[in-house]
């Protein structure tokens, strides 16, 4: 069961801009993706923002991590400047804004939820905490609104157990770059709705068994059209890729 779009954009805009900012969802748009993935971790007075990184160092400037920094101060960093000088001034972003604005243009989202170490519980309810409270219209879940809530995803147990038990009716999918012998046992524990792995260690046979265990399957993260149509006819429902360039959003 899979019942969100094939194609999602890379967290945000995949390499054409600079990843989970608003500015990579609105490139994201301008490529006709109405299916994003993204990262969410906490701040240190708990408000779940837009990064992948929990040290800065990389897509905002200076020393330091998120979960010692306060989100005012956060939402002041420079998230653009290091892709490009044409982005320079574009803002960490809210998980509560970029929310907003997938939710005004119908953007389906795959949140990531990607706790920096030692606050995986707190992730996890928090940012469940705060999506039953932006989509309080489509809960509970129903199947005439499942495509109108996102979807929850990670490779902690932990913080995806946390957001079952703080919002049950948001869905959710299991993270894990190899599949271990115990991932159904994993996704039953959770009531996952997916598997989400990394395609390059999939295979037909791994493919098959989790499609015949009733479970939808996602890969990260496919940038070649020619693996993307191999892989689909394994059974993989649907993939996310950096390269919104060459894989169109109706790829088939």
């Amino acid at each position: 069961m899979w019942p969100y779009p094939k194609v999602v954009a890379h967290r945000g805009g995949g390499t054409l801009a600079p990843e989970n900012t608003l500015a990579a969802m609105r490139c994201g748009l301008d490529h006709g993706f109405h299916a994003v993935e993204f990262d969410v971790m906490l701040s240190k007075d708990g408000v779940p923002v837009l990064m992948h990184d929990p040290e800065f160092g990389r897509t905002v400037p200076g020393k330091g991590g998120v979960a010692q920094t306060m989100a005012a101060d956060l939402l002041q960093m420079d998230a653009g400047k290091w892709f490009s000088e044409t982005y320079t001034g574009e803002t960490v972003p809210t998980y509560e804004m970029a929310a907003l604005f997938c939710q005004q243009y119908g953007i389906w989202m795959n949140v990531e939820i990607k706790p920096v170490p030692g606050f995986e519980v707190e992730t996890g309810k928090a940012v469940a905490r705060l999506t039953r409270q932006l989509f309080s219209a489509a809960l509970p879940a129903n199947p005439s609104l499942m495509q109108a809530l996102p979807l929850f995803s990670s490779f902690s147990f932990e913080a995806l157990m946390s957001a079952k038990q703080e919002t049950p009716g948001i869905p959710r999918g299991f993270l894990t770059d190899t599949i271990q012998p115990d991932w159904q046992q994993r996704l039953q524990a959770l009531d996952a709705l997916a598997l989400h792995t990394n395609h390059k260690h999939l295979t037909p046979a791994l493919a098959g068994a989790v499609k015949q265990a009733g479970y939808g399957l996602f890969c990260y993260t496919v940038n070649q059209p020619d693996r993307a149509r191999a892989i689909m006819e394994w059974g993989v429902d649907a993939f996310c890729t950096d390269r919104i360039d060459l894989i169109a959003a109706d790829f088939q």
